[in-house]
């Protein structure tokens, strides 16, 4: 059986998903989609071969699988709903405003029995996934330090069109939770368990309860310590850039790029630094059985399976109770909090 796909919201990232399962490979049918805004669901439809029908409920009526692309405040009710309706869920990042509401959705989806993946699909990066497996050799060492620095303009113009993200009741927070929420969930995901952070925060756009900087200190259980700056700028000409530096006892690693790379590295003892990038790192990803491919693919893979999905809500649960504790240590001028 064809999955039918619907999407609930058809903005910007809807359309990336649209692309991405278009060119994942695997059968499905287009299906119905609705938007608060008609003229941009009447466009998304018009570009991608789906149809327009004039409520959530005419989606979740029409589709075996629903992605959830609204804006973040509306993913708890829509997640339940399809939920409650048997449907799969592709649910975006953030989950929710807070690590409360990310745990209920969780647990919707569970006592459904529906397939459930989230969009942290940085987890799926060949740049990413070679990082973790060099990370692993024995060669390295611990690791002791890991400076990573994520910006982007700030995505309530341009390509993005975000104005919600300017509404504090829409979007929970800004770039810590809206953005890095990623960057939060990786760094355990290479890393380990975090056991504190400590998080202070900036408003130089002046939008209420919004922040557009964020600079976290993590203390993990290995002992290592990591730093996040995120920040949300009006450079427009940068889009979305990540750059990680992670410091072994005998090995470096960066990470430039999201998912191409390049990766650049070197072990004691090795003389010259590696570096790949593009299809190279992606060979040799898959050489080294790193788990990686296209996210909506894996999904439409685990509907078809009858398989969980990776990552799952409860996954991404984690990257929620970190977020939260950052902001409660931003709350308190920066004073660490365990997690």
């Amino acid at each position: 059986m064809v999955t039918r796909v619907g999407f609930l919201g058809t903005g910007w990232i809807a359309r990336f998903h649209a692309g991405m399962l278009r060119s994942a490979g695997e059968p499905f049918e287009p299906g119905p989609v609705y938007d608060v805004d008609p003229a941009r669901s009447e466009a998304f439809a018009a570009d991608f071969g789906y149809r327009v029908v004039d409520s959530e409920a005419a989606v979740l009526d029409g589709c075996d699988a629903v992605y959830v692309t609204t804006w973040t405040s509306e993913h708890g009710r829509l997640v339940a709903a399809a939920a409650a309706a048997g449907r799969h869920v592709f649910c975006e990042k953030p989950l929710a405003v807070d690590a409360d509401g990310a745990r209920a959705m969780a647990a919707a989806v569970e006592e459904a029995g529906v397939v459930a993946q989230v969009g942290l699909v940085l987890r799926r990066s060949p740049a990413f996934g070679l990082a973790r497996s060099l990370l692993s050799d024995e060669r390295a060492g611990r690791v002791m330090a890991v400076v990573f620095r994520d910006d982007q303009f700030i995505p309530v113009r341009g390509y993005y069109g975000s104005t919600w993200r300017a509404d504090r009741t829409k979007a929970g927070a800004g770039t810590l939770l809206e953005h890095s929420i990623h960057d939060l969930d990786l760094l355990e995901h290479l890393l380990g368990p975090a056991a504190s952070v400590a998080c202070r925060t900036s408003t130089f756009h002046e939008l209420h309860g919004i922040d557009d900087v964020a600079a976290v200190t993590l203390g993990f259980t290995s002992g290592a310590t990591a730093s996040l700056t995120s920040v949300w700028h009006d450079v427009d000409e940068r889009g979305s850039l990540r750059r990680v530096e992670i410091l072994c006892e005998r090995a470096f690693i960066v990470v430039e790029g999201d998912w191409s790379g390049p990766v650049r590295w070197q072990y004691a003892g090795d003389g010259e630094e590696s570096v790949l990038e593009g299809d190279d790192l992606v060979v040799e990803t898959k050489r080294r059985g790193v788990r990686l491919g296209n996210p909506d693919g894996s999904f439409l893979r685990a509907i078809r399976d009858g398989k969980p999905a990776w990552p799952s809500l409860r996954d991404a649960v984690r990257a929620h109770e970190l977020a939260d504790a950052c902001y409660a240590s931003a709350a308190l001028d920066g004073v660490p909090v365990a997690v």
